[in-house]
């Protein structure tokens, strides 16, 4: 019989890096997760340019290489995304599966039916397969990624474990009228050039419309767009914000617009409704299984400017309708996106694969017993996760 892992080792990007996994990550240990589990992280990834994240690349492996060498038996949590997230990775999982450490694989970013069905090849596509078929979990963060998952690999073992976030303080202030936020990255792909059309259609009918966009990507190519379509008066590009200023942003806004291209289950949408921010996204990946159109949010198809003009005129039209989504969206959070519940699914995996806490944790045997007892219920379709 295997010895029983003792152990976590999670592998990601750095936690000062800009982007979605590692704000998922970094919610992950302040709630707590990293200290009721020894999980030991080790960043494979940072921002910079290619000399830096290739240092950061050699002091992942080099840490990874001494947790192998000392640990007999561990977990290996991968958070992976698409292209070089997902190939950085593999190496990992590789040693892991030598090592016979079964692996928990977390999915994260929109992009991966894309890389995997459009731009891997037949042999590519084959390594994917490889790596999901032996993963001793596959955890996605909506529904829709959950049945997309379940038509590529053979593995059972898959379950939803949605992004979470903190509930921030209520504003006391009124919101700003006629203010957009866009969070994210400024790019085509999470669908600013798109807002950008959007704001042309709606200025004859709100003259006061003001954007702020807040994020990384191509901002001088972004200026650029905003400048040739005379919207230099009308939007601005404030580049990275601290999560202060964010949470300031949101607080602001009269409505939060997320017109992505592809997404998993975005932390940007996330943190605007639980800052109690009417949205409107579209209707891509995991966000309809966040956003109720008409309840909690209004959803328009990705690439249609009409329609997503009509959208956010009609929030910026109707404050009572603006107002009742708000609340309705922050309900949404507060009752299934909070942190306490995903560390809930995660630590049911963790002992499904028989992590050995010892008893050096918040959570004693006891506890984790009767949490294996319930896992067959609690995590769907995993049965026994030994690998």
């Amino acid at each position: 019989m295997a010895r029983a892992p003792s152990r976590v080792v999670m592998i990601g990007t750095s936690f000062a890096t800009r982007g979605g996994v590692a704000s998922v990550v970094d919610g992950y240990r302040r709630a707590g997760l990293f200290e009721r589990w020894p999980i030991e992280y080790v960043a494979t990834h940072r921002d910079g340019n290619a000399l830096e994240k290739l240092l950061k690349a050699i002091d992942g492996i080099v840490v990874f290489f001494a947790l192998l060498c000392r640990h007999p038996r561990a977990i290996l949590h991968v958070h992976a995304a698409s292209r070089a997230s997902f190939w950085r990775k593999s190496g990992f999982m590789a040693l892991a599966l030598l090592a016979r450490w079964p692996i928990v694989f977390h999915l994260h970013g929109g992009g991966f039916a894309t890389f995997y069905e459009r731009e891997c090849g037949p042999v590519a596509r084959a390594v994917v397969r490889f790596f999901l078929d032996r993963a001793a979990a596959i955890v996605v963060v909506s529904e829709r990624w959950n049945l997309w998952m379940r038509r590529v690999t053979r593995n059972p073992r898959i379950t939803t474990i949605p992004n979470a976030v903190t509930l921030p303080p209520l504003a006391q202030k009124p919101r700003e009228a006629a203010l957009v936020a866009f969070t994210g990255r400024c790019s085509e792909g999470k669908g600013l050039y798109d807002l950008l059309q959007a704001s042309l259609l709606l200025r004859r009918g709100f003259p006061r419309l003001r954007i702020e966009c807040a994020g990384d990507g191509d901002l001088d190519e972004a200026e650029r767009a905003i400048a040739s379509m005379g919207l230099a008066d009308r939007v601005r590009i404030h580049g990275w914000i601290e999560p202060r200023q964010r949470d300031a942003l949101l607080a602001r806004a009269t409505v939060f617009v997320l017109p992505s291209h592809a997404e998993g289950l975005p932390m940007s949408l996330l943190e605007a409704m639980a800052a109690g921010c009417p949205v409107v996204a579209t209707a891509v990946g995991g966000i309809p299984d966040l956003v109720s159109h008409g309840v909690n949010g209004l959803l328009v198809e990705p690439g249609d400017a009409q329609a997503l003009a009509d959208a956010v005129g009609r929030v910026l039209a109707d404050p009572k309708l603006a107002r009742n989504l708000g609340r309705a969206a922050r309900a949404t959070v507060a009752a299934r996106f909070t942190p306490e519940r995903s560390l809930e699914r995660l630590g049911q995996i963790y002992t499904a694969l028989g992590l050995d806490t010892g008893d050096r944790l918040f959570i004693s045997k006891d506890a984790t017993r009767r949490v294996a007892a319930r896992n067959k219920e609690s995590v769907p379709g995993f049965g026994s996760l030994e690998s």
